[in-house]
């Protein structure tokens, strides 16, 4: 029997090369750009690929960062869109009223009476702001709820659900 994979968070992804010499510019999801060299080896998203930045340097689209390995412009571009993973366990702690997004991926979703809605699938950000995506039980097309405490007024992660309270009209049937 193979060993259950460790849940992982996605820090950063690559953007691309960035000069002749191997460096890749990346984009991170660390609250400081920078944090994301303080990790360790990060992994790829299977975990069979382990990346160590050796070098790291502010830029102003995101860190410039030299990777144990890749020493030249053709070995960084190979690298261009990989996501970069840290094991949960190696993250610290979130404050109160703060989550990583793997761990409300999977959560249940109810409504204020405690009725099952369906399951948060996924955590989207296009800009604006964090967007759960929902599965809805009775299934259909997924939805985005803005994940603000006005529509998102309980999270309880013990318990393996979040309380919503959606904008009205966004679980209404929709006319085909």
């Amino acid at each position: 029997m193979a060993a259950e994979a460790k849940p992982r968070v996605c820090l950063g992804q690559i953007l691309g090369a960035h000069g002749l010499a191997g460096e890749v510019q990346l984009r991170t999801f660390t609250g400081n750009p920078d944090d994301i060299a303080s990790y360790g080896p990060l992994l790829d998203e299977s975990g069979a690929r382990s990346f160590e930045i050796l070098k790291l340097r502010p830029a102003k689209k995101g860190p410039v960062v030299r990777i144990k390995g890749v020493d030249d412009r053709e070995a960084a571009e190979a690298l261009k869109g990989v996501e970069l993973y840290v094991e949960r366990e190696r993250l610290p702690e979130p404050d109160a009223q703060e989550w990583y997004y793997a761990d409300l991926i999977g959560l249940a979703v109810e409504d204020a009476e405690g009725k099952r809605l369906g399951t948060v699938i996924a955590v989207q950000n296009f800009g604006a702001e964090d967007l759960l995506e929902i599965k809805p039980g009775s299934g259909g097309p997924t939805l985005l709820m803005p994940f603000r405490r006005s529509t998102v007024p309980e999270v309880d992660l013990d318990g393996g659900r979040l309380v919503i309270a959606p904008p009205e009209g966004l679980l209404e049937p929709r006319e085909q």
